[in-house]
């Protein structure tokens, strides 16, 4: 059955946005009284039937509704953009898919993006959760000033991943059950002196192994490594 995005849904009757109105009308050519799902992005799954089709809005009405429980843990991953956003719409794909919590987009001293569109990545995290059955729709922050950032995690782990043999593995580094804030750097890593307010801000210093992954592997890599830990 064909999954659709609707938030703020109520007891009556709902509407899909313009896009995806435009898409179950000529794309899919549902008809009054086609069954459909919806997903509401806060674990909602609810099975509808649509009362009025056309491009601009289409209309529908709960049937049944299905609440998916909280995971016992959470992922925030905190991530510098790469210069290609092509890899960033890669990786929010794929984050979407395993179930990761919220990404922020930090600015740091080797950043080599300044600005993004944070809708181009949001639709690809809305397309992302239809297409994996993953009816929690991964929260976007757009670019936040580094300093800003670590100063505002409250997570009961945080994490900094960083190119240093010394550090412990990110497997060591990791326990169950807690909600997780990772930050990831750009290509050219952070700057000893950002790992040093990292540290002060309360983070622990991790390595991702002995290669030098690309900014989204690494990104995609330790998100994967939390889910592991959790059984998840």
């Amino acid at each position: 059955m064909t999954i659709f995005y609707a938030k703020k849904l109520n007891n009556g009757v709902n509407s899909l946005s313009e896009e995806e109105s435009k898409h179950c009308a000529l794309v899919l050519r549902h008809k009054n009284g086609d069954q459909i799902e919806v997903f509401d992005g806060i674990g909602g799954k609810h099975l509808a039937v649509l009362t009025l089709v056309n491009k601009k809005s289409c209309e529908f009405e709960i049937i049944k509704s299905e609440i998916s429980p909280k995971k016992s843990f959470s992922i925030h991953l905190a991530i510098a953009p790469t210069k290609n956003m092509d890899r960033m719409e890669w990786l929010i794909e794929k984050l979407s898919e395993i179930g990761v919590d919220k990404v922020t987009f930090i600015q740091t001293k080797h950043s080599e993006r300044k600005k993004l569109r944070i809708d181009r990545l949001e639709k690809k995290a809305v397309s992302a959760m239809k297409q994996s059955g993953n009816p929690f729709l991964l929260e976007l922050s757009d670019l936040t000033p580094y300093n800003k950032f670590i100063d505002s995690v409250n997570s009961e782990l945080k994490l900094i991943a960083h190119v240093d043999d010394s550090y412990k593995y990110i497997r060591e580094a990791l326990d169950p059950n807690k909600s997780t804030t990772i930050l990831i750097g750009p290509e050219g890593d952070f700057s000893l002196d950002e790992v040093e307010q990292a540290k002060k801000a309360g983070f622990h210093a991790t390595s991702l192994g002995q290669n030098t992954l690309r900014t989204e592997t690494a990104g995609f890599v330790a998100c994967c490594a939390v889910n592991f830990i959790n059984n998840f």
